[in-house]
């Protein structure tokens, strides 16, 4: 494909003469000439070029008014300036403006060559450059992603036309689909990646809280507010933040929260004072938000200035052909926390097994079967009874802590202790089995802390010695 030369001066003699030039000098090159600068910020919105050429001195847009509105859409683009005046002061300006080089009129033909090869060379270094960056950092963000199957790449190309945008963006999606990696990849790719990436999990602060944690307090603004208190919005100046399950926000914070949105600013309890904010909102749910609108619990007004752009995540259940993918490279991550060298692998009866079953809980609900079947099968590789063995195991183990079978004559208490006492003992055994011992390996994998499994260890009398190898 040939490079692009974009030539801009408001002498048409010196247009029709360096494109007749140009045209046989270089050869592999095409040109294309205008004498308008504004004209050529028009044809730039349609058409990519590799290098520019732009007069300074031209009537209604001069060329450094130009190059200032060329930098805030591409500032990679390749720009080289003329003039008939040439000075100092004029070449500092239009290099301090992102110029990459200056020639001054009338300029010698092998000068102008040379120039415009150089710029050519830059150019293409630059946008290399700038491909392998942007390749680093899609294989970063996208690390947690895996996954080939046609709506998870539509919604991998979906994620970075967002990006770089600044709009409100709705995740929404069922329960262990990744609508959290989604916004955090929005994030990750967007101009605002430098800065941290803030989330709160809505359902988990009670309502009177909320309000506080989402913008911040006052000195006695309530009992117990003894200094003011930034809230998350502040927290996410200049950055990205996330409303984890928006569903479940009150109606009273809902109304707060669209003043947010439509005014760009926030009130701290307690303040007669608004503040001005930065802040780029992600907002995912689970939920029907048609069916709560309809139900007056959620706002129309709010909803629609959340629903600028919608990302849908799609259910395991519809990318069923990536199981195989997900298996191994959940056992792999499992593997290697517990220092499994090699990594256990399932069976081709296994994998067939786990594609056919359902998965109401999505990918979350397969990572976990997966953690569990890595540390309690057998072997290096994890065989279709092996699954269903651990998965009777846990399921069986989780009915008789909910319906426990007791002596009518033993208390209620007495008898559910002594099922959760059974439970305990089995997993607790099985997993410093599995750890060799590794009490702190065994914490990680429980998501207990260590101070936990060594309590509950010497009071079923357990010792970590008993289970090294």
């Amino acid at each position: 494909m040939p490079q692009k030369l974009l030539i801009i001066d408001d002498e048409r003699d010196i247009l029709e003469g360096l494109k007749r030039l140009l045209a046989f000098e270089l050869a592999d090159v095409e040109v294309t000439v205008t004498s308008s600068a504004r004209e050529g910020l028009e044809r730039l919105a349609h058409v990519s070029f590799d290098l520019i050429l732009v007069d300074i001195r031209m009537p209604e847009m001069s060329g450094l008014e130009f190059l200032a509105a060329l930098k805030k859409t591409d500032p990679w683009t390749t720009v080289i300036m003329m003039t008939a005046y040439g000075s100092i002061e004029t070449a500092v300006e239009a290099i301090k403006g992102g110029a990459y080089d200056f020639i001054t009129k009338p300029f010698e033909i092998p000068e102008l060559l040379r120039l415009l090869r150089k710029g050519l060379e830059r150019n293409q270094l630059l946008r290399e450059n700038l491909h392998l960056k942007r390749q680093i950092s899609d294989q970063s963000v996208f690390h947690n992603f895996v996954g080939q199957a046609p709506p998870l790449m539509g919604l991998y190309d979906t994620i970075r036309t967002l990006a770089p945008t600044e709009y409100t963006v709705l995740i929404r999606g069922q329960s262990g689909t990744g609508k959290e990696l989604v916004a955090r990849a929005i994030h990750g790719l967007s101009r605002r990646r430098n800065r941290p990436f803030v989330a709160v999990n809505c359902p988990a602060i009670p309502e009177h809280l909320l309000e506080s944690e989402l913008f911040g307090h006052r000195r006695g603004a309530f009992t117990g507010a003894d200094r003011d208190q930034a809230g998350l919005f502040e927290e996410a100046q200049g950055s990205t933040l996330l409303l984890d399950e928006i569903g479940d926000i009150p109606v009273s914070i809902q109304t707060k929260l669209l003043r947010v949105l439509q005014e760009q600013e926030i009130k701290p309890l307690g303040s007669n004072k608004t503040k001005k904010v930065d802040v780029r909102i992600l907002a995912t749910t689970n939920q029907d938000l048609e069916e709560k609108m309809a139900n007056r619990t959620f706002r129309e007004d709010l909803f629609y200035r959340l629903n600028v752009v919608t990302v849908r995540t799609p259910s395991l259940d519809e990318i069923r052909e990536d199981i195989p993918l997900l298996l191994d490279h959940f056992a792999r991550r499992v593997s290697d926390e517990l220092s499994m060298d090699p990594p256990k692998r399932f069976s081709i009866a296994a994998v067939k097994m786990l594609m056919n079953r359902p998965w109401p809980g999505n990918v979350r609900e397969l990572q976990n079967a997966v953690r569990r079947a890595v540390i309690f099968a057998p072997g290096g590789e994890i065989r279709d009874m092996d699954v269903q063995e651990v998965e009777d195991h846990f399921r069986a183990a989780g009915k008789a802590a909910e319906h426990p079978v007791q002596d009518p004559f033993e208390p209620y208490a007495v008898a559910r202790e002594k099922v959760m006492d059974r439970f305990t003992q089995s997993y607790l055994s099985q997993l410093l089995h599995r750890t060799g011992g590794n009490v702190t390996r065994a914490a990680e994998l429980s998501g207990l802390n260590r101070a936990s499994i060594q309590k509950i260890m010497r009071r079923m009398g357990m010792r970590s010695e008993d289970f090294r190898p």
